[in-house]
C-alpha cells in the first residue's frame, strides 16, 4: 500500500539513495525542527537494547558506548518504535502515549511463498478512506508547538495506523553517514475510534465494549478461536481476506497463521511472543469452524477447572493439619508451585495442533470431538496421577489430603467417560 519514492532518473537508481538523503536531512518520518535538551543513544529506538526501564538479560550493548548504526538499520528501528512503543510517562515535549496496536496480538496468514503472504495482507479499504490514507513520510510533520500541547487525531487508514508517529524523533547523522544519537520525545496521540486494525482479533467486553485480543500468561492456542471468522466480525480482517482469496483459488489457500506481539506492565515490556498455527482446512468451505473449536477449548478449560479445585482442596487440607483453617495467601502460594495444571496444558497442546490438521471438510465434527475428549481425559488423568505418585512417597498428612481432594477429578473423569461413550460408534451385534 505504501507508495515508494519516485525516481529522479529513468533508471530508478537514484530512488535507492533518496531515503538515505532524507534521513541525513532529517526529513524521513522525523521532526527536523526538534532540538532536544539531551541527545540520546540510538539504542532508545530498540526495545531489545533500551535500558530506560529494564534491560533484557541477553542484551550486552552498553547504552553509554553504543557506537553508531547504518541509516537502513535506523529506519527499521524507527518504524518498529512507532508501531510498538508503550506509554512511559512525561517526555521533553509532552506525555508519551501508546501506539494504536502496540500490545495486541497481531496475526499474519502465511502462504506458499512471499507473494501469497503479501497478497493476503492487502485488505481492501473504502476508496474515500484510501485517498486520505498516507504513511508518515508522506504527511506534513506536526509542529513542535502542537507536539508540546499533546496533540491527538483519529487514525485515517491502514497506512496511517502502521506508520503512526507515536514518538517525535530526529536522527543525528555523523560525517560518515551513520546514526549514533537522536532526539526522542512524545509524538501524536491516537484518538479513541472505531476503526479496526485488520491484523487484530477482538473480543466484546460487557463494560468496555470491543477490545483487541492480547497475550496472556498462557499459551495462545487456548484462545485460538479468536483468530477464526465469526458472525459479528471479531476475527482479524486479514485472515478473513486470506480465506476469501483461498476459496477463490483453492491451491493457494493459506496453510498457517503466525501470531506475534508483546505484553507490557505499564512502561515495562514483560515479554515478546511469536507462535505459529495450522489453519483448519475446513475453513475452505462455508463451515463455521470457530464455534466448533470454541466448544473443544471450553471442554479443556472445564477439565482444568476440576483439576484446579482438586489442587486447591489438596493444598488447604495439607496446610490445615487438623482443625486450623489455613490463610488464603498460604493456599494461593502453595497452588502456584504445584505443577498439575501446567503439566495438563503442556501435554494437551500438541494434541490441539494435531486436531487442527485433522479439521477437514470431510471429517465429521462428532469424530473430532470424540478424539479431542479422549485427549483431554488422558491429559487430565496423567497430570493427576503424576501428582498422586509424588504424594504417595510423603507422610500420612499428605496421603490423607490427596484422598480428600481427588473428588472433583473423579467426578469430571466420570462425566468425560459418559460423553465419550455417547460419541463412540456402537458395535453391531453378531
Amino acid at each position: 500500500r505504501f507508495r515508494t519514492f519516485p525516481a529522479a532518473d529513468p533508471t530508478g537508481q537514484d530512488s535507492c539513495r533518496r531515503p538515505v538523503r532524507l534521513i541525513v536531512a532529517g526529513h524521513f518520518a522525523q521532526i527536523s525542527s526538534f532540538e532536544p535538551r539531551i541527545w540520546r543513544a540510538w539504542t532508545v529506538l530498540a526495545a531489545e537494547h533500551n535500558a530506560d526501564n529494564a534491560k533484557v538479560l541477553f542484551d550486552h550493548v552498553d547504552v553509554n558506548r553504543a557506537g553508531a548504526i547504518a541509516p537502513a538499520q535506523a529506519i527499521r528501528w524507527l518504524l518498529a518504535t512507532q508501531t510498538f512503543s508503550v506509554s512511559c510517562g512525561k517526555s521533553e515535549l509532552s506525555h508519551t502515549g501508546t501506539a494504536p496496536s502496540a500490545t495486541a496480538v497481531m496475526a499474519l496468514p502465511l502462504g506458499r511463498n512471499l507473494f501469497d503472504t503479501l497478497s493476503y495482507a492487502l485488505v481492501p479499504q473504502n476508496r474515500l478512506v484510501l485517498a486520505g490514507d498516507l504513511p508518515v513520510w508522506e504527511r506534513e510533520p506536526e509542529t513542535l508547538e502542537a507536539l508540546k500541547g499533546g496533540c491527538e487525531r483519529a487514525v485515517s487508514g491502514f497506512a496511517d495506523r502502521y506508520t503512526w508517529r507515536i514518538r517525535a524523533i530526529r536522527l543525528q547523522v555523523d560525517s560518515h553517514g551513520a546514526v549514533s544519537r537522536l532526539a526522542f520525545a512524545s509524538g501524536v496521540g491516537p484518538q479513541t475510534e472505531q476503526q479496526s486494525d485488520p491484523m487484530l482479533g477482538y473480543r466484546v467486553d460487557e463494560k468496555k465494549g470491543r477490545l483487541p485480543v492480547i497475550f496472556r500468561e498462557r499459551g495462545f492456542w487456548r484462545d485460538f478461536d479468536s483468530l477464526l471468522p465469526d458472525a459479528i466480525g471479531c476475527a482479524p480482517q486479514i485472515i478473513e481476506h486470506a480465506i476469501g482469496l483461498g476459496r477463490a483459488v483453492p491451491q493457494r489457500f493459506p496453510s498457517s497463521v503466525l501470531v506475534a506481539g508483546q505484553s507490557n506492565d505499564k512502561a515495562k515490556i514483560e515479554y515478546w511472543r511469536m507462535e505459529r498455527f495450522s489453519l483448519p482446512p475446513a475453513l475452505a468451505g462455508c463451515r463455521m469452524v470457530r464455534a466448533e473449536i470454541r466448544v473443544l477449548l471450553a471442554a479443556a478449560e472445564e477439565a482444568q477447572t476440576a483439576l484446579w479445585h482438586a489442587c486447591k482442596a489438596f493444598a488447604r487440607n495439607l496446610l490445615s493439619r487438623g482443625e486450623r483453617e489455613p490463610a488464603g495467601k498460604d493456599v494461593s502460594n502453595f497452588l502456584r508451585q504445584m505443577p498439575v495444571t501446567d503439566s495438563y496444558w503442556s501435554s494437551l497442546e500438541p494434541c490441539f495442533h494435531q486436531i487442527l490438521a485433522e479439521y477437514t471438510e470431510e471429517r465429521d465434527p462428532d469424530d473430532i470431538r470424540l478424539s479431542w475428549l479422549r485427549h483431554v481425559r488422558s491429559a487430565m488423568r496423567s497430570a493427576w496421577r503424576a501428582h498422586a505418585s509424588g504424594v504417595a512417597a510423603g507422610d500420612a498428612w499428605a496421603i490423607r489430603a490427596l484422598a480428600q481432594a481427588e473428588a472433583p477429578v473423579l467426578r469430571h473423569l466420570g462425566r468425560l467417560n459418559q460423553e465419550i461413550s455417547k460419541l463412540e460408534p456402537t458395535k453391531e451385534s453378531a
